[in-house]
């Protein structure tokens, strides 16, 4: 049989990335799947780790060739997902994990919904989440406010999602989210299933 999909979204500040890269240390057979984008690279970014760079030109014909399973405009710059890499992964049996906003998870759940589990990772609180953004030191007053109103706009996406990860204390969230990713690992689409059960009926 082939893999399945972790979707992992939630809002700047809620500890998602940092769980998402102790997850794929601890759970064997996964794929992370890297956004191509047109934006500039940033400093100390690397091509084929942190994106994929291109010209809006090879994005935009790569929309028109179907190529992505996921995009969006987000400030003037695309931020996409491809299936070039997805396709292979999916044949080797992986997980393919998904750090993408709540925009992108709607996507891939109106294309791959029934190979897809999806995690929205929130702080406890509203004031807790400023206070993390407050305290990373990284961002101007203006910016925090900015990921703020972006937050109010993405917890409202929540009820979509399988499960809600509260990251509060990050050892017991992280092994939270482990659990959940084995437990993606055994989701399979109508397609396959049907397929097996016929398979499994004749061998007699």
């Amino acid at each position: 049989m082939s893999g399945a999909f972790l979707v992992i979204s939630g809002p700047s500040g809620s500890g998602k990335s940092s769980l998402i890269k102790e997850m794929i240390k601890r759970v064997d057979n996964i794929y992370f799947s890297i956004s191509t984008t047109t934006r500039p690279k940033r400093e100390g970014e690397k091509e084929g780790v942190d994106y994929y760079f291109v010209s809006k030109e090879e994005f935009e014909k790569d929309i028109k060739e179907g190529m992505f399973l996921e995009y969006a405009n987000v400030h003037g710059n695309y931020y996409g997902t491809s299936m070039r890499q997805i396709n292979n992964a999916l044949k080797e049996g992986k997980l393919v994990v998904f750090d993408i906003d709540v925009q992108g998870h709607r996507s891939i759940r109106e294309k791959m919904g029934d190979i897809t589990t999806s995690v929205f990772v929130t702080t406890p609180t509203l004031q807790e989440l400023k206070t993390r953004l407050q305290n990373r030191g990284t961002d101007s007053a203006e910016v925090i406010e900015k990921r703020i109103s972006n937050a109010l706009e993405e917890i409202k996406e929540a009820i979509y999602f399988d499960f809600i990860l509260i990251n509060d204390k990050f050892e017991s969230a992280l092994n939270r989210l482990c659990s959940v990713a084995e437990a993606a690992k055994l989701k399979r689409s109508k397609k396959e299933i049907k397929k097996f059960v016929e398979n499994w009926s004749r061998a007699q």
